[in-house]
């Protein structure tokens, strides 16, 4: 069994369609920086109230940063945990904002039965599976969930657990059945299809260079032309450099990793017998889920390192082994990482700043439905001039200071590891 560490699985397992470049003069009513899934997502918010006159940009691919590239988990919520949502905003604005991803969800859902997107879509939930021998961790996010947000996480029961996750690592989990997983970039592609049906421009290979206002429309000059537009959303996530600094000064380009085993066949069942994705109550968690060819995904280790295929592959089939031990001799067949963008705040920053220029960045970790939510939500403020919830505003474009939030960033993440460390150590006796 070959290694193939040039390509990640989803781009040797889906069909690319190619978009031409941008060139010359263009002139449209909205122009979108970035190809990925807050910017084709607001597109298609746009054409589905009737705006089509728009041109997305996209330097490289589509889906080339982290929305083709992630776990592919789709669930409730913000990479800002709900508790510390509850906590910034108050019980009524957070209810708010996480019913959004809520409805997002369900809007993914549809969307991929509505334009039939053939996303290899498991609607089998998500369980958390509990780290640590402590029924706190269980008990005070459900209890959270169910008090404050009305959703009930059902509660697996340890014994019940393992007979779904062969492993003796985990000490019982939650079940959120409002949730399923999917092969992200398949999804991306199945966006831009139908948004270029609508009639959206989408140009592929398009650096921006920047954006200037002239007059009463704002400019967007590329590496073959430029772009004239009322309107400017700059989705770019952990990638865009020199383009728009008053965004990009607010996000840590953060990389994440990710790994898909050979096929396994029969021998998934020994690991894992279920449909469910999987993450874990650590702050550096694993996440992992099966894939239709019998694979096992794997994800974890985020870091400000850019570290090697051959590196990443050995470092998660470490992480594998530990929770399955009976998968020695397994090889990875594909390994990869990524950037996200990270805000200090760790919140999606969804709004338009003092400029003008709309803005939809620093999804981190959770990505799926927040950038849904983003598009939903601009594409109300632009077409129907509804303004943005006022929960965002709470989380605006706060300097993440470069290389010293680089610095930071890493050493918070690696105590976070050493405190997981240390309290599975005292728990799991």
């Amino acid at each position: 069994m070959s290694t193939d560490y040039q390509q990640t699985y989803y781009e040797t397992t889906v069909d690319i369609t190619p978009y031409p470049a941008q060139s010359g003069r263009v002139d449209t009513k909205v122009c979108i920086l970035g190809g990925g899934l807050a910017g084709l997502s607001t597109a298609l918010g746009l054409a589905e109230r009737g705006i089509n006159d728009v041109v997305v940009l996209e330097s490289h691919r589509l889906g080339h940063g982290a929305s083709g590239r992630n776990g592919g988990f789709v669930f409730g919520g913000y990479s800002l945990g709900n508790a510390d949502l509850l906590a910034t905003l108050g019980v009524e604005e957070a209810q708010r904002l996480y019913r959004l991803t809520l409805d997002a969800v369900d809007l993914i859902r549809n969307r991929v039965k509505q334009y039939a997107i053939d996303c290899d879509l498991v609607d089998q939930g998500v369980i958390l599976a509990n780290w640590f021998n402590d029924p706190s961790r269980l008990e005070t996010p459900r209890k959270l969930m169910s008090d404050v947000y009305g959703v009930d996480w059902e509660y697996l029961p340890p014994g019940q657990l393992k007979e779904l996750l062969k492993t003796e690592r985990y000490f019982g989990g939650l079940l959120e059945r409002n949730a399923f997983h999917f092969h992200p970039l398949k999804y991306v592609y199945g966006i831009a299809r139908t948004v270029a049906e609508f009639g959206v421009r989408i140009h592929e290979q398009s650096s921006a260079l920047n954006i200037e206002k002239r007059g009463k429309k704002y400019v967007v000059n590329t590496e073959g032309g430029e772009v004239h537009a009322e309107h400017v959303i700059f989705s770019c996530g952990g990638y865009a450099r020199g383009v728009y600094r008053p965004v990009e000064r607010a996000v840590l380009p953060i990389a994440t990793y990710v790994v898909a085993t050979e096929p396994l066949g029969a021998r998934l069942k020994d690991v894992i017998d279920c449909e469910s994705a999987v993450y874990d109550t650590r702050f550096a968690f694993d996440y992992y889920r099966p894939l239709r060819d019998s694979r096992l995904l794997w994800g974890g280790r985020i870091s400000v390192l850019n570290r090697s295929p051959e590196a990443t592959a050995s470092l998660l089939k470490t992480d594998l082994l530990i929770v399955y031990p009976q998968l020695e001799g397994v090889k990875i067949q594909y390994s990869w990482g990524g950037l996200m963008s990270y805000g200090r705040h760790q919140m999606a920053q969804i709004g338009q700043d003092n400029a003008g220029v709309w803005h939809a960045v620093g999804f981190g970790g959770h990505g799926m439905a927040p950038t849904t939510v983003a598009g939903e939500v601009l594409a109300d403020a632009i077409a129907k001039s509804i303004p943005i919830p006022e929960g965002f505003g709470k989380f605006g474009l706060t300097r993440t200071f470069g290389l010293a939030g680089l610095v930071a960033a890493q050493m918070t993440y690696t105590a976070y590891q050493a405190r997981d460390a240390f309290d599975a150590l005292r728990l799991n006796k």
